[in-house]
């Protein structure tokens, strides 16, 4: 399904589809870790208590199992920012709904407000080059980045 640039940018001003989670980069990560056991060890869940007995951390096998779950659950499927994904309580989202703002490069406090500080530095340089540029041609401009390979998470990894 085609989602248009524009709809993918969040209200701090993050760009939605170069986000990690929703690039499925965490349930891709999960995936392979359980392909990886699995083809290694088909049964793993049966041989874990006897590992455990060499390395007590494989006690926890079935907790591991959930936590991974957890990952895909939380983590697994994002729609967007605009759609209701991200941090569910998000201020910085709801105090642009509030104001019937499409972004907070709208508002006269975006320099200075503390709600913005949580999203971090990579927000407030997407917000000034949206409020120099303009939502959509910035838009535009990172569906460019991602469909070249472009991922936020790989520049938080550095």
């Amino acid at each position: 399904m085609y989602e248009s640039p524009k709809s993918l940018v969040g209200y701090c001003g993050l760009y939605c589809g170069a986000c990690g989670i929703y690039q499925g980069r965490i349930r891709q990560a999960v995936e392979n870790l359980r392909k990886i056991i699995s083809a290694e060890f088909p049964s793993f869940n049966k041989i874990a208590p006897e590992l455990a007995k060499w390395e007590p951390a494989f006690q926890h096998y079935t907790e591991f199992e959930n936590v991974l779950n957890g990952f895909v659950k939380v983590f697994g499927d994002c729609p967007g920012c605009v759609k209701g994904g991200g941090v569910p309580n998000c201020v910085v989202r709801e105090c642009c709904k509030q104001k019937a703002y499409t972004t907070c490069a709208e508002c006269a406090e975006m320099d200075t407000c503390e709600k913005l500080r949580p999203a971090g530095g990579m927000a407030l340089e997407g917000l000034l080059k949206i409020r120099a540029m303009g939502v959509g041609k910035w838009s535009e401009e990172m569906q460019k980045k991602v469909a070249a390979g472009y991922c936020e998470l790989d520049e938080r990894m550095k």
